[in-house]
């Protein structure tokens, strides 16, 4: 099943600051239709004016991963951890026994990202924050592995996570296909970040969003020139 989400019937808000559309539940938006997909919890398509972002605050036993779209997020947390993200990379945080972090654009530029959120299958583990540079060129079509915390990618240049999930990007040149499998009892979260595409036949847009499940094999096709972040956990 492709349950496609268009961009346009995503829930959101516009603070000024922060411009946010949330392609399930979150804050004031409610929908009992789109509260998770799977162990995936949030995934959020934000747009950060500069000189402002979010203060200090606090987050616990939560995976928090932020895919920064264009221009750039800085991060500091109680930790001591500090760092800045740029366009096509991405960060993550293990919130665990807890933690207090702020992300604010410095940049001259609106900052544009997505804050994806995953429940963790260990709760109190020890908080950690990393980020790692996406391979923004490729020659050949397919899904890097960014953050996972999958007994298959252990060992791997993942970023970890306390979960039994992965946090796969892609660049696709238009009319480039790939493949993915999807094995039984997981599921997938499509978002096309930038370009069109489509996933098993389903049409995406750019920021469309595509929930992936009791599919064996995913193929996708660039309609356009394309950049895909896709999330996959387990299914319950």
């Amino acid at each position: 099943m492709i349950d496609v989400r268009p961009f346009a019937s995503l829930g959101g808000a516009n603070h000024g600051w922060l411009k946010a559309k949330h392609h399930f539940s979150f804050a004031n938006y409610r929908d009992p239709e789109r509260m998770s997909w799977g162990r995936l919890r949030v995934w959020n398509d934000d747009e950060i004016a500069p000189g402002t972002g979010f203060d200090a605050h606090p987050h616990r036993d939560m995976e928090i991963i932020t895919y920064v779209r264009e221009g750039a997020i800085t991060h500091r947390d109680n930790l001591g951890n500090e760092g800045r993200t740029a366009a096509g990379d991405v960060q993550i945080m293990s919130a665990g026994t807890g933690v207090v972090h702020a992300e604010y654009n410095l940049e001259p530029e609106v900052t544009k990202i997505f804050q994806i959120w995953i429940m963790p299958d260990v709760r109190g583990a020890t908080p950690n924050w990393g980020a790692k540079e996406f391979p923004k060129a490729s020659k050949e079509a397919g899904f890097a592995v960014l953050a996972s915390g999958r007994p298959a990618d252990a060992g791997s240049a993942a970023l970890p996570l306390n979960v039994n999930g992965a946090v796969l990007a892609a660049t696709l040149a238009k009319g480039q296909t790939l493949t993915q499998d999807l094995a039984p009892g997981r599921a997938a979260y499509l978002v096309v970040a930038k370009g069109a595409a489509t996933v098993n036949g389903a049409a995406l847009a750019t920021r469309d969003g595509a929930g992936i499940v009791d599919e064996p094999r995913i193929t996708i096709t660039a309609e356009e020139d394309a950049e895909l972040v896709m999330v996959e956990v387990a299914k319950e």
